[in-house]
């Protein structure tokens, strides 16, 4: 599981007059950090769905091709390799984007999309077209749900970004340790604790990202970085309930 989180906060109050001019300059300013926040959350979700686009396109490419299929199936270094070099590549991402310049974070983004659609490829060998199509639907519906939740609430969701960390250690751990132990019981239990926690992180992680958008400046080449990072945050968040929910709903091939 590959996640990320920051925090960036710059306060600022406005003090202009005395009765109703501090009211109404409140509400405008009120106003203004709004309609920022929600520009900067529809950047991130256009980024987020352009790296879901990537890893469809190459997955769907590369499944086209029997070769490649052949070579990730039957050569297990070669996909192994390219699980560790998703990993590399999002703590690079992780490590370097607030120091490099947006188009290199951009690349660095996209490029590991585009490792996920290779790794992604062999699913289709494993579930039917249909049912991939199907639970990708119903990813899509229940994120949207949760992230407009996390864009509108008022409640503070600091106490659910905080359990919902530590269920994220506990799925980490747990499907380490069944990758030895092969526990039907165990890869259950990861599959309802993951759905839990993706679910949560939606909406956590977009309630975050319009916090971060009404505090920080999010213009130019600083505010096209953090638009990268946060629509990694999201993608990982989708990918990952998309995996968990597959697990429930995917029909396996039969042949």
């Amino acid at each position: 599981m590959e996640r990320m989180a920051w925090i960036a906060r710059d306060n600022e109050r406005v003090n202009v007059g005395n009765g109703f001019g501090r009211f109404d300059a409140s509400a405008r300013a009120e106003r203004v950090s709004s309609v920022v926040a929600n520009a900067f959350l529809g950047r991130v979700f256009r980024t987020m769905a352009l790296g879901l686009a990537v890893t469809g396109g190459v997955a769907a490419a590369v499944a086209s091709s029997p070769a490649l299929l052949q070579t990730l199936v039957l050569n297990r270094g070669v996909l192994m390799l390219l699980v560790i070099a998703q990993f590399v590549t999002v703590l690079a991402f992780t490590g370097l984007a607030n120091r490099v310049s947006a188009g290199v974070a951009a690349a660095m983004f996209f490029g590991y999309a585009a490792l996920t659609g290779v790794t992604f490829s062999t699913i289709l060998l494993v579930y039917t077209g249909a049912s991939i199509a199907g639970t990708f639907f119903i990813t899509a519906g229940a994120f949207a749900g949760l992230a407009a939740y996390g864009a509108v609430t008022k409640r503070s969701l600091d106490g659910l970004g905080s359990f919902l960390f530590m269920g994220l250690i506990g799925l980490v751990l747990a499907s380490l340790v069944n990758l030895f132990l092969g526990s039907p019981a165990i890869y259950w239990l990861t599959t309802f604790m993951g759905v839990v926690v993706f679910t949560g992180l939606a909406a956590y992680d977009t309630a975050k990202l319009k916090q971060l958008a009404a505090t920080a400046d999010v213009s130019g080449e600083r505010g096209r970085k953090l638009e990268l990072q946060g629509a990694l945050m999201l993608y990982l968040d989708f990918i990952n309930l998309f995996l968990m929910l597959l697990r429930l709903f995917g029909d396996r091939r039969r042949d």
